[in-house]
């Protein structure tokens, strides 16, 4: 028996007036998941808990059974390790966004309105690494691009540890006991990043990436992939916002010796293989998105079907929704939950065999149209084989029928892993 564990990224959402008052999920013609939800068990989950709309680390590591506010030590710890950088406590990491800033700090797009490509981001990094010197206090760092406008900043000091004890550059994040969050109706303004305590290292810390701010924004703004830019009429990539500082590595129990069971990830995003290398599991990155989702689908199922008779367990994380939830397009939306259901999950259930395969399919959050940043909005989960009984209850993958299933209200994701793996050795 194997158990893949799929994870479609910002599928949740609330309902829409234009879908007929319906979520997408709701909208979406998803006949497959529809059957796996119809012969298994139903349910909403608070990812992280009622409350909180967790960022997608947070939510990511509890979906993996860590309590993130025990064992996360800030997202960019995590983009770190996803990006293949080499980081050791008292280093400070922090997950980054190219974004457009005018002359007076105002923030006119957290992400240079999606288009920037990696090949542009790779030149500016470039720029970056050869050219900002620190100088406010003896250190050194590496600032590396991801996916597109996203990169990851490491900073190292041979004087002394640094703290991630700092507030964010990234007004659309704050930090509540540890953990990112979403913040509604936050001012676009471009924040300068103070210390959270009266240590010197946080002082230092803070210090040294407001410096890394400046002076790459004025390198980038007259640089020549930005001039460019501005002559297509495209939106410069001239500023840096940092978010969910960490100067510790995490503490996960290693999930396959916790389980005695083999894991495996397959993600679309650096953050989540980072995620799941520090848990322990083999992990993979899948390649970048092409804009064909039926080409990309393939890819992945195709990923999958190599490596399923290497592990037990697979954690496979989609990317999809979650961006045209942040844009707030729920046509976009829509459509691309349909498409994950007809290209990804309609080749693979007729490649694999249900009765030796427990599926659990979900999501690691709510992104709302309606609001355009994650939410703590509950998510539709369904577990289900082919030694599964029917549920008459339920008549499809959405949140509205979930809500009927057996599995009622789980009120914190990281109760989840502990359950699966049980029914896997059941099973």
């Amino acid at each position: 028996m194997k158990l893949l564990y799929i994870a479609i990224d910002g599928m949740g959402d609330l309902k829409i007036n234009a879908l007929g008052n319906k979520t997408p999920l709701e909208a979406a013609q998803t006949p497959n998941m529809d059957a796996l939800a119809q012969r298994g068990q139903t349910g909403l989950m608070y990812t992280v808990g009622e409350g909180v709309a967790p960022e997608s680390d947070a939510a990511v590591i509890s979906l993996l059974g860590y309590d993130p506010f025990k064992y996360s030590t800030g997202r960019g710890v995590i983009e770190a390790a996803g990006a293949g950088l080499t980081m050791k406590d008292g280093d400070l990491a922090l997950r980054c966004n190219f974004a457009t800033l005018d002359k007076d700090r105002n923030i006119v797009d957290r992400r240079v309105a999606r288009s920037l490509t990696t090949e542009e981001a790779t030149e500016l990094t470039k720029a970056a690494n050869d050219k900002v010197q620190l100088t406010s206090y003896p250190a050194e760092f590496e600032f590396k691009n991801t996916l597109g406008h996203r990169a990851v900043l490491l900073i190292k000091s041979k004087a002394q540890a640094l703290s991630s004890h700092i507030t964010n550059s990234d007004p659309a994040y704050t930090i509540i006991n540890g953990i990112g969050v979403a913040q509604l109706d936050a001012d676009m303004i471009l924040q300068t990043v103070q210390p959270m305590d009266d240590t010197p290292a946080a002082k230092v810390s803070a210090g040294l990436v407001n410096e890394f701010i400046e002076k790459s924004h004025a390198l980038w703004e007259t640089h020549p992939i930005n001039l460019n830019r501005a002559k297509q009429g495209k939106l410069k990539a001239n500023g840096v916002l940092s978010r969910d500082a960490g100067h510790l590595l995490p503490k996960f129990f290693n999930i396959t010796q916790q389980y005695d069971v083999d894991f495996a990830c397959l993600a679309d995003m650096h953050t989540e293989r980072g995620i799941a290398q520090l848990a322990g599991m083999n992990a993979s990155l899948l390649p970048p998105p092409t804009g064909n989702i039926e080409a990309d689908m393939k890819v992945r199922v195709e990923a999958v079907l190599q490596i399923l008779p290497k592990h037990d367990c697979f954690y496979i994380h989609l990317k999809g929704p979650d961006e045209p939830g942040h844009d707030g397009n729920y046509v976009l939306k829509t459509q691309i939950i349909a498409d994950i259901d007809r290209y990804f999950f309609g080749p693979l259930l007729k490649q694999i065999s249900l009765s030796d395969t427990l599926f659990c399919i979900t999501s690691d959050h709510a992104t709302p149209c309606a609001l355009k940043v994650h939410s703590d909005t509950p998510v539709a989960l369904l577990i289900a084989s082919g030694k599964s009984a029917r549920n008459n209850s339920v008549t499809g993958f959405s949140e509205d029928e979930c809500s009927k299933g057996s599995l009622g209200l789980i009120k914190h994701g990281y109760d989840l892993m502990p359950r699966l793996v049980q029914m896997l050795k059941k099973a």
